[in-house]
């Protein structure tokens, strides 16, 4: 039933990334009546601007942060089941040298440096495979395999590396599509009775004993309105210490630390499917991961950025910082004149006074506040390996002022698009070359991994490649725009070619222009159909 202005709504939500998406499909299939706003697109911030990974973290055993890896590790795989058209397995190699050297003041080197001295700046092979060994095991793998070891020398992982790196171990994680994956949960909560409302800002929101007044602003029209709601939920990101304070005008005294993580894409830079782990003198680590078939993403840095109304970007000390690390792992150096694209995000992190943006925690942190009347739950940190869980935990905060809540149910229920076995892909894009002949290898393969079984929706009763109207480049048709902006909330050119895809890695400026003006002339027609 769809909810009015009038009606008071269970849950508020503020902020459309994976956290507030996550919390508002867990809620709405519960029960409960949930609006959320965002003010802008849906993940148009922190949640399309990962590295791409549902990891469990290797590098946070180094800080002893076991209970995240472990949560982290189990959700790999519960997530592989619930959306194989999105995520799926991914081999890491990490390549090992005996003569590196770290600046790192983890727990582990310090305890390192203190038990052992003469080990100070090192990680021995004997503690890599200790790690290794544990993040095979924590989280009781099922589907992806374990830890091997390869010989760099005869290995074809090892012909883009410098000749030094004769050893490297390699093992499993994920890779996910992470703005689609906000998406999918945003329609999936809205499919269970949720209201989505993209383009809406908060400018307030008030206690009147026991429920909130909160006032929403229309970001393209002006036009404000006033709902209401019997708990709030901010899940705003970067934004949620400015929303405590200048919005609810809360007390908490939680914190935030923004930290930017930025990346760069390259013209691809070696032929396998696999990614690279590569350590750097200063203790960080980045990644090399094969990107959208024809690019490679580098990635990330971890600076402080204090004002969240300052857009990230990546600077050139950065994109100079991820050329010189990369370039003293492959042969070929890797130079800013390589560099296609870049993006940054601002990860909202849980103060926890870690002296460094690195060493800040990955964990989240969840706090309510009953001061006054109607409950305020605070979101802080988190990572979108872990999102669904970080969920089910709000949930348990929740259903303390919700008595008769039932229990947890998302564990591997599939979004849209993802009912079909982990390793079915192939199979899918097969059955649409197959039915759809004038389908390319590469476009099936697009379609598929962006929408999975829905895919057939989309393309219909075609024949032809015209009979899904106008191409706008990059294998996009007018039939795939009417789809994004009918069920999947995109309104500019922007949300598409960014966060439903990336296909702005290919598209000339003329054609996004192109699509712009397609976007908005459809847009016009649509107000006007709704007066």
């Amino acid at each position: 039933m769809e909810q009015s202005d009038t009606q008071i709504t269970d849950l508020f939500i503020i902020g459309g990334g994976i956290n507030g998406c996550g919390i508002a499909r867990d809620a709405a299939g519960r029960g409960l009546s949930v609006t959320l706003a965002e003010m802008n697109d849906l993940a148009s911030a922190t949640s399309s601007a990962s590295t791409k990974l549902f990891h469990g973290g290797l590098r946070y055993l180094e800080y002893f942060e076991f209970r995240l890896v472990r949560e982290a590790l189990i959700e790999r795989e519960t997530l592989l089941r619930a959306m194989p058209h999105i995520s799926w397995p991914m081999r890491f190699v990490l390549p090992y040298h005996p003569d590196m050297r770290f600046d790192s003041e983890t727990p582990t080197s310090r305890l390192l440096g203190t038990v052992m001295p003469w080990m100070k700046g090192r990680r021995p092979a004997w503690l890599i495979r200790l790690g290794l060994l544990m993040y095979d095991n924590l989280g009781g793998r099922k589907i992806l395999p374990g830890t091997s070891s390869l010989n760099l020398r005869t290995a074809p992982e090892g012909a883009p590396l410098q000749d030094k790196f004769e050893t490297a171990y390699e093992y499993s994680d994920c890779w996910v599509e992470d703005s689609r994956l906000v998406i999918l949960n945003a329609r999936d909560a809205e499919a269970r009775g949720a209201r989505i409302l993209v383009g809406t800002k908060v400018l307030s929101a008030e206690r009147s004993e026991d429920v909130w007044q909160i006032t929403v602003q229309d970001c393209e029209s002006g036009e404000t309105r006033e709902l209401r709601a019997r708990m709030l939920i901010n899940a705003g990101g970067p934004w949620v210490g400015d929303i405590i304070r200048t919005k609810i005008r809360s007390n908490s005294r939680e914190g935030v630390r923004l930290v930017r993580g930025s990346h760069i894409v390259t013209p691809r830079l070696y032929d396998h499917d696999k990614c690279y782990f590569f350590q750097g003198e200063d203790g960080r680590i980045i990644f090399a991961i094969p990107y959208e078939q024809d690019f490679t993403l580098i990635g990330t840095t971890d600076q402080d950025h204090p004002d969240p109304s300052e857009p990230p970007v990546c600077t050139e000390a950065e994109q100079d910082y991820l050329c010189a690390f990369a370039s003293k792992y492959f042969k070929k150096p890797i130079s800013r004149d390589d560099i296609v694209w870049t993006y940054s995000g601002v990860r909202p992190l849980y103060d926890d006074g870690a002296q460094s943006a690195t060493a800040a925690t990955r964990d989240y942190t969840l706090k309510v506040d009953a001061e006054g009347g109607a409950p305020v739950l605070n979101v802080f940190g988190g990572k979108i390996t872990t999102y669904r869980r970080l969920a089910e935990s709000a949930m348990e905060k929740v259903a303390e002022h919700f008595p008769d809540l039932s229990g947890p149910w998302t564990a591997g229920v599939a979004l849209p698009g993802g009912d079909f076995p982990v390793d079915g892909v192939e199979a899918l894009v097969a059955g649409l070359k197959a039915d759809y002949g004038f389908l390319t290898d590469k476009w099936a393969h697009r379609l598929v991994h962006a929408y999975g079984t829905e895919a057939r929706i989309i393309l219909g009763n075609a024949v032809q490649a015209d009979d899904l109207g106008v191409d706008f480049g990059a294998t996009l048709t007018e039939r795939e725009l009417e789809w994004l902006m009918d069920k999947e909330y995109a309104r500019t050119a922007q949300d598409v070619i960014w966060r439903r895809n990336k296909l702005g890695l290919r598209l000339k400026p003329e054609q996004v222009e192109q699509i712009e003006a397609w976007m908005q002339k459809r847009r016009q027609q649509q107000l006007k159909t709704a007066q």
